[in-house]
Order: C-alpha cells, then structure tokens, then sequence
C-alpha cells in the first residue's frame, strides 16, 4: 500500500493512527512504505539506513528476494489449513531447524513470547509430571526480557517496572538471580526448582552478553540437581551472535531454546526446539496453537534461514559485528560498548540514548535506546562495512548536536 492510493497527506494519515489505534510509544515522523535490503523508504522515496532491522527480525535484508518469492508462491497455493493436515514448508522447515542446530523435535508458535510461553510450560509440566507437584519453579535472571504475556511477564526479571506494574499478582513459581553470578542463580535454586531460563545475551536489559563460563557454570548446574537449562534465543538466534544460535557460539547446549525475530524474514513465527525425549512431556491436549506453523510463515522461515545457512550470514555478523564495536569506540561521551556479532549496545555517560535514536532517524539512521543511556543497534546480517562507517559518522554527528 502507498500513501497515494488513498488520497490522503501524511498528516491525515498519522491522524488517522491516532484516532483508531492505541499508540505505546513515540513513532519516527515518517511513513516506512516500502523496503530493500539495508534500507526503509519513506512516502517520499528517501531512505533510511536501517540499523534496528524490524527489531532484530530482518537478517536477510528487506524484501529479500528468496523469501519474497518464497510468500508468493505458498500464498497462491495455501494460505492456512490446520495442524490437523500436514504441509510440506511446517515438515521441511522442522527437519531445516532441526538438522541445522542439533535438536530432536520442534513446536512452532506465533511469536517469541509464545515461543517462551511454551517452553516455560514445557518444562513446568515436566517437573510436574516427574518430580511431584511443588516441582515447578524457574530461576531467570535479574533485568532480563522474556515477553508480555502474563507468564513471560512473570519471567521477565524486571519487578516494579512499567512493564510489570499494574498486572500483579504475578504468576509465582518464578525467582531472580544476578545475570553473568553464578552463585548467585546457585543460591536462587531450591529443591523446587526444575529449571534455569537465560539469554545468551541480554538485549532488552542493555545488551550484556554473557561470559563462557557463566553459560558454561549454569550448564554444569542444571545437571548436577537434574534441572533443565533454558535458553531464551528470540533475539540471539539464527545469526546474530555470529553462530546460527547463540549457544553454539558459546558451545553451551540448552535443553530446550526458544526463537522467533529473525526465523521469520519478517513474517510472524517462533518455535521451541528439544529433545524427543522432553518434547514427549506434551503429549495429546498438553499444548496446542491455531496459527502455528502457518504454510505461508513457515515458507518464508524456511527460505529466510536457509539464505542465513547458503550465504554464511552468520560469519558476516561475527566478522562486520567486530568491526563495528571497534569503530564505535571513535565516538564521544561513550562509557562501554557490548555486544556480540551484530547485536551492540553503546552505553553512554550521560542519558542521551533517546535523543539519539530519534535525531539519528532525522538523519536516516535507524536503532533503538532501551535504557535512557543506552543505544541498541541489530541491522540486517548482510551489513557491510561501509554501512557500519555511515552508520558511526552519522550517530557522531548526532552527539554534536546534542551536546553542543
């Protein structure tokens, strides 16, 4: 759709978003109409170097060619059935994921949050199922994001913030621990506890990866009090970090991982990915979904990972990710900078995050601030090193002017 074909401004049309919809946040001042590999153009053509990728989602550009086709042709063919039929892109795009990252059995979901939700419920069920009724509470770490459903909320471990206040009570069974301290989730962990949930790295918390020894610790501590170790990969996976998931750059293997974001190619999916022997905890009526692992969706994924795998997207994070982190450093008032492949965080001494991320779209730079000084930068896998250049004299240029 253009802004042309219905015969509006862009005014009428951002008044139109007012009056009907309810608006959580600020918007950049444009209309993205249309977008190709790196870049988001406006209603007028311009583009916009885009370095917040749909939030992580877009890893092999916009409207990339394979997936494009990949919708087109499914979406002539089969929109929807059922989980009761079988489809060729939910069957191919399962043996894909699995085969590619070492796991056994998949479960599609619409999302992240619902990719989490199942593997809470997963692994709830099977301390349950196994262990007797008080089996069932999870250890997550302290400033972590796990979605916005009322379990996931719970996960989250961000206790009187704007994203919890006003839905109390929370779901109990859930306790916090210190993100990168070991002891720390050591001491959080009971005789009830069944599991332990982690990012890779923290992305909504201020882009804190974790350390080896860190994943490495929670591993060996799952498997000493026969706990299931939880990886959160709805941001992490397939590329980002510099492997196809996080926990195979760090060679940590979760017993259950979640994903969504980037599997997609823009279209909306997740999974949770485990062992045969785990899945086995879901048996008939234990969990279900209506739209998950739609053909259309399903085909994208597939044509969207194995561009990942074909074209070693996954080598250009890690490659142009270092790149971008050392010329990052150039730039003033910066505290410290984080990340890991092509998720960065820059931390600033001072809270200019947000007033960078919208003057920087005034220039045609795209990201985002998730802390008032912290800016979070997650741009397609096919980045360039030029466009880490533009993007740094852009975000420099930016701190000039509000810092004079």
């Amino acid at each position: 759709m253009k802004l042309k074909d219905f015969n509006m401004t862009k005014d009428e049309m951002v008044a139109t978003c007012e009056k009907y919809m309810n608006e959580q946040f600020k918007r950049f001042d444009f209309i993205a109409e249309s977008g190709k590999d790196m870049y988001l153009f406006d209603e007028n053509g311009d583009g916009y170097l885009d370095f917040m990728g749909g939030i992580a989602v877009n890893a092999g550009g916009h409207c990339s060619k394979r997936v494009v086709d990949a919708i087109i042709d499914q979406a002539k063919t089969l929109l929807h059935s059922s989980n009761y039929c079988y489809t060729i892109p939910q069957i191919m795009l399962a043996k894909l994921v699995c085969e590619s990252i070492g796991m056994e059995k998949i479960q599609f979901q619409n999302s992240g949050a619902e990719a989490n939700e199942a593997m809470i419920k997963l692994a709830r069920k099977y301390g349950v199922d196994n262990f007797g009724p008080n089996r069932y509470k999870i250890v997550t770490a302290r400033n972590s994001f796990h979605g916005r459903t009322l379990a996931t909320l719970a996960a989250t471990g961000q206790p009187d913030s704007a994203i919890q206040n006003g839905y109390a009570p929370m779901i109990p069974g859930f306790t916090y621990a210190d993100f990168n301290d070991l002891k720390s989730f050591e001491e959080a962990c009971d005789e009830d506890t069944i599991a332990v949930m982690v990012e890779p790295v923290q992305g909504e918390g201020g882009v804190y990866p974790a350390t080896k020894e860190f994943l490495q610790g929670l591993r060996d501590l799952c498997d000493r009090k026969n706990m299931l170790l939880l990886f959160d990969e709805v941001q992490t996976g397939w590329g980002r970090t510099g492997s196809l998931m996080a926990y195979m750059e760090y060679n940590v293997k979760p017993d259950v991982v979640s994903m969504a974001k980037a599997m997609g190619g823009g279209m909306p999916i997740g999974a949770m990915c485990t062992s045969e022997k785990l899945m086995q905890t879901f048996g008939p009526g234990a969990h279900g979904t209506t739209f998950g692992g739609n053909p259309v969706c399903c085909a994208a994924a597939f044509a969207e990972i194995s561009d990942i795998i074909d074209n070693k997207l996954d080598k250009n994070a890690k490659e142009v990710g270092a790149y971008f982190r050392e010329q990052l450093k150039e730039l003033p008032h910066v505290k410290e900078i984080r990340g890991l492949g092509l998720l960065t965080g820059v931390e600033f001494d001072m809270p200019i995050a947000f007033d960078i991320k919208h003057n920087a779209a005034d220039k045609r730079l795209l990201m985002t601030a998730v802390r008032p000084s912290v800016i979070r930068m997650v741009p397609p896998l096919i980045a360039s090193k030029e466009d880490c250049d533009k993007a740094v004299q852009i975000i420099k240029e930016v701190i000039s002017d509000i810092c004079k």
